[in-house]
């Protein structure tokens, strides 16, 4: 695997030699990084749940996000992350939580213009998370959520406030773009 786009092009990362692990492919994150140039306003603060290798969120840091907050629970892939971040030189614009996703919600306490979600495909607790991220403080107005998922299991098209803008298919790939409703 590799970066694929900006200051830290063409840098090899590592990834987790497990099974459970399905790091998005530079096809996937071309396509999301893609969209994201034409419609993202704000890339101060990013958040990337589920970061496995960390490559959507070093991808985002790359080119030009401003911090990324990386959400993990399996310790060998934050370790994982941790290397990548400093083999790429951008360890001092990141922080790696070794936490269970749902309970980063309740300390997470800022708002992000970007939200990277690259669940395991079989996780079928992704409805619940997506109502609860829908209504939590870290989605603003502005706020994109990108979440990637197996066409077999469509995600909905909206929770709680946020609708799905787009949704694109790449092989065994779904990316699903929300964004808060525009309140009346």
């Amino acid at each position: 695997m590799r970066i694929i786009a900006g200051k830290a092009k063409g840098h090899q990362i590592k990834a987790p030699k497990r099974a459970a692990t399905r790091p998005a492919t530079d096809l996937v994150r071309g396509a999301i990084f893609s969209i994201l140039e034409n419609m993202a306003t704000d890339w101060s603060q990013v958040l990337d749940l589920f970061s496995g290798s960390g490559a959507l969120g070093i991808e985002a840091l790359s080119r030009g996000a401003g911090w990324v907050d990386f959400v993990e629970h399996e310790p060998l892939c934050c370790a994982i992350i941790k290397q990548n971040l400093e083999k790429t030189k951008l360890a001092d614009q990141a922080h790696v939580y070794c936490r269970n996703v749902v309970k980063a919600f309740s300390f997470l306490d800022k708002e992000y213009g970007i939200i990277l979600i690259d669940p395991p495909y079989s996780d079928r607790s992704i409805d619940g998370l997506l109502e609860q991220l829908a209504t939590s403080r870290l989605v603003g107005e502005k706020t994109i959520v990108v979440v990637t998922h197996s066409p077999r299991f469509p995600l909905k098209p909206e929770y709680a406030s946020l609708k799905i803008i787009k949704e694109h298919r790449h092989g065994d790939s779904c990316i699903a773009l929300y964004r808060k409703e525009a309140q009346p």
